[in-house]
Protein backbone atom coordinates (compact mmCIF):
# COMPACT_ATOMS: atom_id res chain seq x y z
CA UNK A 1 0.00 0.00 0.00
CA UNK A 2 1.39 3.63 -0.75
CA UNK A 3 0.16 5.45 2.25
CA UNK A 4 2.34 2.91 4.21
CA UNK A 5 5.21 2.50 2.16
CA UNK A 6 7.29 5.73 1.69
CA UNK A 7 9.96 6.67 -0.45
CA UNK A 8 13.83 6.45 1.77
CA UNK A 9 14.72 10.04 -0.47
CA UNK A 10 11.20 11.41 0.31
CA UNK A 11 12.13 11.73 4.20
CA UNK A 12 14.36 14.13 5.18
CA UNK A 13 16.08 15.84 8.38
CA UNK A 14 12.83 18.27 8.04
CA UNK A 15 10.40 15.48 8.37
CA UNK A 16 7.49 14.23 6.26
CA UNK A 17 4.15 13.49 7.50
CA UNK A 18 1.33 10.30 6.69
CA UNK A 19 -2.31 10.45 7.49
CA UNK A 20 -4.93 8.64 6.07
CA UNK A 21 -6.92 5.30 6.68
CA UNK A 22 -6.16 2.24 6.62
CA UNK A 23 -8.48 -1.46 6.49
CA UNK A 24 -7.21 -4.63 8.55
CA UNK A 25 -6.45 -6.43 5.52
CA UNK A 26 -3.88 -3.38 4.19
CA UNK A 27 -1.93 -4.06 7.62
CA UNK A 28 -2.18 -8.04 7.27
CA UNK A 29 -4.77 -8.10 10.31
CA UNK A 30 -6.77 -11.76 10.21
CA UNK A 31 -9.74 -12.47 12.65
CA UNK A 32 -7.39 -14.22 14.74
CA UNK A 33 -5.89 -11.36 15.67
CA UNK A 34 -8.68 -8.85 16.14
CA UNK A 35 -11.54 -8.26 14.40
CA UNK A 36 -11.80 -4.08 13.18
CA UNK A 37 -14.93 -1.95 12.85
CA UNK A 38 -14.17 0.17 9.56
CA UNK A 39 -10.82 1.26 8.89
CA UNK A 40 -7.63 2.89 11.59
CA UNK A 41 -6.82 6.62 11.22
CA UNK A 42 -3.11 6.79 10.92
CA UNK A 43 -1.28 10.05 11.39
CA UNK A 44 2.80 9.54 11.16
CA UNK A 45 5.41 11.43 11.17
CA UNK A 46 8.54 10.41 10.24
CA UNK A 47 12.13 12.15 10.63
CA UNK A 48 15.61 11.28 9.18
CA UNK A 49 18.19 11.44 12.35
CA UNK A 50 21.76 10.44 10.38
CA UNK A 51 21.27 6.52 9.48
CA UNK A 52 17.80 6.17 11.60
CA UNK A 53 14.45 6.94 10.85
CA UNK A 54 11.94 7.92 13.32
CA UNK A 55 8.57 7.32 13.06
CA UNK A 56 5.99 9.01 15.80
CA UNK A 57 2.49 9.51 15.68
CA UNK A 58 -1.25 7.85 16.63
CA UNK A 59 -3.03 5.78 15.38
CA UNK A 60 -7.08 5.14 16.30
CA UNK A 61 -10.12 3.02 15.06
CA UNK A 62 -12.71 0.85 16.58
CA UNK A 63 -11.94 -2.73 17.59
CA UNK A 64 -14.53 -5.85 17.95
CA UNK A 65 -13.70 -7.85 20.69
CA UNK A 66 -15.65 -10.66 22.99
CA UNK A 67 -16.04 -10.15 26.78
CA UNK A 68 -13.90 -12.33 28.78
CA UNK A 69 -17.32 -12.39 31.03
CA UNK A 70 -20.80 -12.25 29.56
CA UNK A 71 -18.53 -13.72 26.14
CA UNK A 72 -20.75 -10.76 24.36
CA UNK A 73 -18.98 -8.39 21.50
CA UNK A 74 -18.63 -5.01 22.08
CA UNK A 75 -17.37 -2.21 20.50
CA UNK A 76 -13.99 -0.71 21.71
CA UNK A 77 -12.43 2.17 20.79
CA UNK A 78 -8.70 2.18 19.85
CA UNK A 79 -6.05 4.66 19.91
CA UNK A 80 -2.49 4.27 20.65
CA UNK A 81 0.69 6.21 20.30
CA UNK A 82 3.47 5.16 18.22
CA UNK A 83 7.29 5.59 18.79
CA UNK A 84 9.94 3.52 16.68
CA UNK A 85 13.02 3.74 15.00
CA UNK A 86 13.98 1.97 11.90
CA UNK A 87 17.77 1.37 10.80
CA UNK A 88 18.75 -0.34 7.03
CA UNK A 89 19.22 -3.89 7.75
CA UNK A 90 22.24 -5.75 7.53
CA UNK A 91 24.53 -2.89 9.15
CA UNK A 92 27.48 -4.05 11.04
CA UNK A 93 26.57 -5.56 14.42
CA UNK A 94 26.93 -3.37 17.32
CA UNK A 95 29.83 -4.02 19.48
CA UNK A 96 30.52 -2.83 23.24
CA UNK A 97 34.24 -2.29 24.20
CA UNK A 98 33.99 -3.60 28.01
CA UNK A 99 36.80 -1.34 30.16
CA UNK A 100 38.72 -2.42 32.97
CA UNK A 101 38.51 -0.39 36.53
CA UNK A 102 41.90 2.02 35.50
CA UNK A 103 39.99 2.84 32.10
CA UNK A 104 42.07 1.37 29.67
CA UNK A 105 39.77 -0.53 26.40
CA UNK A 106 40.40 -4.36 26.41
CA UNK A 107 40.59 -4.65 22.68
CA UNK A 108 40.18 -8.36 23.00
CA UNK A 109 36.66 -8.26 24.60
CA UNK A 110 34.21 -7.35 22.59
CA UNK A 111 30.13 -7.77 23.01
CA UNK A 112 28.43 -7.91 20.39
CA UNK A 113 24.79 -7.20 20.84
CA UNK A 114 22.58 -10.10 19.94
CA UNK A 115 19.22 -10.00 18.70
CA UNK A 116 17.00 -10.61 21.46
CA UNK A 117 18.97 -7.65 23.26
CA UNK A 118 17.95 -5.11 20.83
CA UNK A 119 15.34 -2.40 21.51
CA UNK A 120 11.65 -3.75 20.98
CA UNK A 121 11.12 -0.16 19.37
CA UNK A 122 13.36 -0.94 16.57
CA UNK A 123 12.84 -2.03 13.44
CA UNK A 124 14.86 -2.59 10.28
CA UNK A 125 13.98 -1.67 5.98
CA UNK A 126 15.81 -2.99 2.92
CA UNK A 127 15.21 -1.77 -0.66
CA UNK A 128 14.34 1.87 -1.06
CA UNK A 129 10.62 2.16 0.90
CA UNK A 130 9.68 1.95 4.27
CA UNK A 131 7.45 -0.88 4.81
CA UNK A 132 5.23 -0.05 7.85
CA UNK A 133 2.42 -1.79 7.98
CA UNK A 134 3.72 -4.42 9.62
CA UNK A 135 5.02 -1.81 12.15
CA UNK A 136 1.81 -1.03 12.63
CA UNK A 137 -0.11 -4.63 13.14
CA UNK A 138 2.51 -5.49 15.61
CA UNK A 139 1.84 -2.08 17.73
CA UNK A 140 -1.90 -2.63 17.25
CA UNK A 141 -1.63 -5.98 18.38
CA UNK A 142 0.43 -4.75 21.46
CA UNK A 143 -2.21 -2.60 21.99
CA UNK A 144 -5.20 -4.89 22.65
CA UNK A 145 -6.08 -5.74 26.27
CA UNK A 146 -5.29 -9.30 27.70
CA UNK A 147 -9.00 -9.29 29.22
CA UNK A 148 -11.10 -7.27 27.61
CA UNK A 149 -14.74 -6.74 29.46
CA UNK A 150 -17.75 -5.13 27.68
CA UNK A 151 -17.91 -2.86 30.95
CA UNK A 152 -15.93 -2.65 34.18
CA UNK A 153 -18.97 -4.31 36.27
CA UNK A 154 -19.45 -6.96 33.87
CA UNK A 155 -21.50 -9.87 35.99
CA UNK A 156 -20.67 -12.63 33.77
CA UNK A 157 -22.12 -16.18 32.90
CA UNK A 158 -23.66 -18.08 35.93
CA UNK A 159 -21.59 -20.99 36.49
CA UNK A 160 -24.38 -23.29 36.81
CA UNK A 161 -26.85 -22.42 33.70
CA UNK A 162 -24.82 -20.28 31.64
CA UNK A 163 -26.96 -17.46 31.83
CA UNK A 164 -25.97 -13.90 31.17
CA UNK A 165 -26.41 -12.32 35.11
CA UNK A 166 -26.29 -8.92 33.41
CA UNK A 167 -29.62 -9.32 32.25
CA UNK A 168 -30.63 -10.59 35.41
CA UNK A 169 -30.50 -13.11 38.27
CA UNK A 170 -30.85 -16.92 36.64
CA UNK A 171 -33.00 -19.41 39.05
CA UNK A 172 -29.86 -21.69 40.16
CA UNK A 173 -29.76 -22.19 44.17
CA UNK A 174 -27.66 -19.22 45.88
CA UNK A 175 -25.35 -21.73 47.00
CA UNK A 176 -23.67 -23.40 44.35
CA UNK A 177 -22.69 -27.48 45.08
CA UNK A 178 -19.28 -26.61 43.86
CA UNK A 179 -18.49 -24.26 46.66
CA UNK A 180 -15.55 -25.10 48.21
CA UNK A 181 -17.10 -23.86 51.44
CA UNK A 182 -20.06 -26.33 51.10
CA UNK A 183 -17.64 -28.78 51.36
CA UNK A 184 -15.66 -27.67 54.19
CA UNK A 185 -19.83 -26.85 56.13
CA UNK A 186 -20.54 -30.58 55.25
CA UNK A 187 -17.50 -31.45 57.17
CA UNK A 188 -17.80 -29.15 60.37
CA UNK A 189 -21.30 -30.28 60.50
CA UNK A 190 -20.39 -34.34 60.10
CA UNK A 191 -17.94 -33.65 62.96
CA UNK A 192 -20.20 -32.06 65.28
CA UNK A 193 -22.66 -35.03 64.76
CA UNK A 194 -20.07 -37.76 65.30
CA UNK A 195 -20.15 -37.37 69.61
CA UNK A 196 -23.86 -37.54 69.51
CA UNK A 197 -23.97 -40.68 67.94
CA UNK A 198 -21.73 -42.96 69.95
Amino acid sequence: MVLLSPKIADITAEGCAITGDVTGEELGVSDEDMKLRGVLAVGLDLVAVERTICVTGVVEGTAVRQCVRCLKEFDDPVAFAVRVAYEREGKAPQTAVRQDVRGKKKSVEEIEVTPEERNDDLYYYVGDHLELAPMVREQLILASPMHPLCTGDCRGLCMTCGKDLNEGPCQCAVESTGNPFHVLRAMKEKVQQAPADR
